[in-house]
């Protein structure tokens, strides 16, 4: 696993995390040559929390914490650190001195590696893992389900690049049926695992999350009983026919597939009875980049030029309007909302 060599010319971040004697929780590379990480979590309501449903008069829901909280997969929570899923807190197995005294050191590339501070025996905050660890994202677009519920409640709900699985989970909590669909059979089981962990939010209400394979890559549904998380007719019958919401967050690191992304967006959109929105969360990440000898954001430049491009989509059977989410709404999940995190909604309807 530590000499495994990375296809892939995106770098996410230039600074790694010094963590030794932790388990390596990396089971594989994407089609992309990315890490796929698994992680789990569970997450409990919390019942002296309110929210109000923005202008529609105000409604009471509790609000969701995570108790034991990791958080990498792919492709819809791509490659970071992450807690194993008994729920160990990512620490280094340095002295109490912590930083102090320490010299630099550096990687096999010559990169910064940064020495956790170990937590010390007085701390009072619970051993489970920081709350940071799925990308913000998916955080991002949680709050805004959580703030504007009764857009979800009784939708069918479609999520692509599931990740982890967060986003499907906290939409079941008002959505009838979420569809929680990636790719790669490690990762569709975490998935699943994930969502028997916290079943508990969507069966109250009746609720429930399908974890089924799309990739976006091929233009079919997965069909054959003998793989796992193949769809039934049934459930394509029901993903036709009631689906009118999609969703993706944190997808758009990759330039091949961010356009395969939308290249099913379109597929789905003319498959579906109904008229749907899709809302995105992106993250714009700055990388400073050899070819331009600055800092850039390259895959946040190719999805801002792919959702124009969608408007310009004309085959006179739909009509594809794209609009920005102010992020005015309020935060109730613990995550650093910076200015580069960006929701966009995408308007599917029938030409007329």
């Amino acid at each position: 696993m530590d000499e495994v060599t990375f296809k892939s010319d995106t770098v996410l971040s230039d600074v790694h995390l010094y963590t030794p004697n932790q388990r390596h929780l990396m089971v594989r590379l994407n089609s992309t040559g990315q890490p796929v990480f698994l992680s789990h979590f569970k997450l409990v309501w919390s019942q002296d929390s309110q929210i109000d449903s923005g202008t529609e008069g105000g409604n009471y829901r509790d609000v969701p914490t995570e108790e034991t909280l990791a958080g990498t997969g792919s492709p819809g929570s791509p490659p970071g650190s992450s807690c194993s899923s008994e729920g160990f807190p990512l620490q280094a197995s340095t002295d109490a001195t912590g930083l102090e005294g320490a010299g630099a050191q550096l990687d096999e590339d010559g990169d910064l590696d940064v020495v956790r501070r170990p937590r010390a025996a007085s701390d009072s905050e619970p051993a489970w893992c920081p709350r940071d660890k799925v990308w913000r994202g998916a955080l991002f677009l949680a709050d805004y389900i959580l703030f504007h519920w009764d857009l979800f409640q009784g939708r069918t709900v479609l999520e692509l690049g599931a990740g982890t699985g967060f986003t499907s989970i906290i939409a079941a909590t008002v959505a009838h049926t979420v569809y929680c669909t990636d790719v790669g059979a490690d990762l569709l089981a975490m998935c699943q695992r994930n969502v028997a962990f916290n079943s508990h939010l969507a069966a109250s209400g009746g609720n429930v999350v399908k974890v089924r394979e799309l990739d976006w890559l091929k233009d079919n549904l997965c069909t054959d009983p003998e793989v796992p998380f193949s769809w039934s007719e049934e459930d394509i019958s029901d993903l036709y026919n009631h689906t009118t919401i999609m969703l993706a967050a944190e997808v758009f690191y990759d330039d091949d597939l961010t356009d395969a992304l939308f290249e099913t967006l379109v597929r789905l959109a003319h498959k579906v009875k109904n008229a749907c929105t899709a809302i995105l969360s992106v993250e714009k990440r700055l990388n400073f980049t050899l070819s331009h000898l600055d800092v850039t954001c390259e895959a946040y430049d190719h999805f801002y030029s792919s959702l124009h491009q969608l408007e310009k989509h004309r085959d006179g059977r739909l009509r594809f309007t794209v609009e920005p989410v102010e992020a005015s709404f309020p935060q109730y999940l613990v995550y650093e909302r910076i200015r580069q995190l960006e929701l966009w909604k995408i308007f599917v309807e029938p030409v007329t």
